[in-house]
C-alpha cells in the first residue's frame, strides 16, 4: 500500500468580535487554493474563548470550496443523536462530492457540557459506541431497526448516503478507552497533545485491539494534531504561544515533545518523529493570536507542506 502524507489545519485562537467572520473565509481561501489538505474544526458545548461550532462551518465550506477537505476534531458523539449525526454527515459528503472527514470522541472532561446536553456524563462512554454502530449502519444500509441501551430505530432510512463508501469513521482521543474504541470501531486514530514516543505504543495498542476484534485498521489511518507557531527564534515562538496554551492540559515535558514552537524545520522534524511511530495524517493548528494565523498559515502551506505531501 503506498502511504499519501497529509497535513490539514485547524484554525487557532478565534476573535470574538465581529471581524472574525471576515477571518473564517480569510482561512477558507488560503486552505483552498494551498497544497493545505484539509480543515478541522473542534467541538465545544460551552467554552470562554469562541469555538467555531463544527457542523455549521463544515457546510459553510463545502459551499464555498471545490477541493478542499474537512471535518471535525472532533464531534462529541454523545451530545447528539447518531442518526440525526449521522443524516448531517451525509449530506455534507454527499454536496461536497465526498470531501467529508468525520471523527468522534467523547469530549472534554467538563461534567457541565454533558448535563447541559441531558446526557449523563457517566454514560458517555457508551453512547459513543453505541452511536458509531448506529451512524455506520444508517450510512450503509437503506433500512436500520435497532434495540439498543440507549437509542431504540424503526426502519429508518438516511437517504442521500455519503459519496465515501463505505464512510471512514476516525476516533479521537489520548485515553486507553479511545485506542481500544478506535480499534474495535473505528476505521483510523488521531488523538492530541500525546508525545511521539506515546503515540507509536497508542498506534500498537490500537492495532492490537482490532487484532482482538478481528479487524484491521489501514496503515494509513493513524495521525496526531500537533500545535505549532512558526518564528526563527524558539524562545520567542514559546513566548508567543504560551498565553494559549490550555492550562493543566499536560505537563511540560509532554508539552515541549508534541509541539513545534520555532522554525518551519522544527515542525517538519516533529512531524518526522510521529511518521516513525506509523503516523501519516496530520492536524497542525497554529497556537497565538488570530490576528496572525493568515500569516502562520501560509508560511506553514510554503514552507512545510510541500516537501511533506511529497515525501
Amino acid at each position: 500500500m503506498q502511504i499519501k502524507y497529509r497535513i490539514g489545519v485547524m484554525p487557532g485562537a478565534w476573535p470574538a468580535a465581529p471581524d472574525g467572520r471576515d477571518l473564517f473565509w480569510q482561512v477558507i481561501q488560503t486552505c483552498e487554493s494551498t497544497e493545505i489538505d484539509s480543515v478541522w474544526f473542534s467541538e465545544r458545548l460551552s467554552s470562554p474563548t469562541p469555538v467555531l461550532e463544527p457542523m455549521v462551518a463544515m457546510a459553510a465550506v463545502a459551499a464555498r470550496t471545490r477541493r478542499l477537505k474537512f471535518g471535525p476534531s472532533v464531534l462529541v458523539a454523545p451530545f447528539r443523536s447518531p442518526v440525526l449525526a449521522a443524516r448531517q454527515l451525509a449530506m455534507l459528503d454527499y454536496l461536497s462530492g465526498g470531501r467529508v472527514l468525520p471523527a468522534v470522541g467523547i469530549g472534554v472532561e467538563q461534567e457541565r457540557e454533558f448535563r447541559a446536553a441531558g446526557v449523563p456524563f457517566k454514560e458517555r462512554g457508551r453512547r459513543t459506541d453505541e452511536a458509531i454502530g448506529i451512524m455506520r449502519r444508517c450510512w450503509a444500509e437503506d433500512e436500520v431497526t435497532y434495540d439498543g441501551e440507549f437509542w431504540k430505530l424503526e426502519r429508518v432510512t438516511v437517504l442521500p448516503k455519503p459519496v465515501q463508501q463505505p464512510m471512514p469513521l476516525w476516533i479521537g482521543g489520548n485515553s486507553e478507552a479511545a485506542m481500544r474504541r478506535a480499534g474495535r470501531l473505528g476505521d483510523g486514530w488521531i488523538p492530541s497533545f500525546i508525545t511521539p514516543a506515546e503515540f507509536r505504543i497508542g498506534v500498537e495498542k490500537t492495532c492490537a485491539y482490532a487484532g482482538e476484534a478481528r479487524r484491521e485498521i489501514p496503515g494509513d489511518h493513524f495521525g496526531a494534531l500537533v500545535n505549532f507557531w512558526l518564528d526563527p527564534d524558539p524562545a520567542r515562538a514559546r513566548a508567543i504561544a504560551a498565553p494559549f496554551v490550555p492550562r493543566g492540559r499536560v505537563d511540560d515535558a509532554t508539552l515541549a515533545a508534541c509541539t513545534a514552537f520555532g522554525p518551519p524545520e522544527l515542525l517538519a522534524e516533529r512531524l518526522e518523529q510521529y511518521v516513525a511511530g506509523g503516523a501519516s495524517k496530520f492536524i497542525v493548528r497554529p497556537m497565538g493570536p488570530s490576528e496572525r494565523m493568515l500569516d502562520q498559515l501560509a508560511r506553514l502551506a510554503d514552507e512545510v507542506i510541500p516537501p511533506f505531501h511529497r515525501r
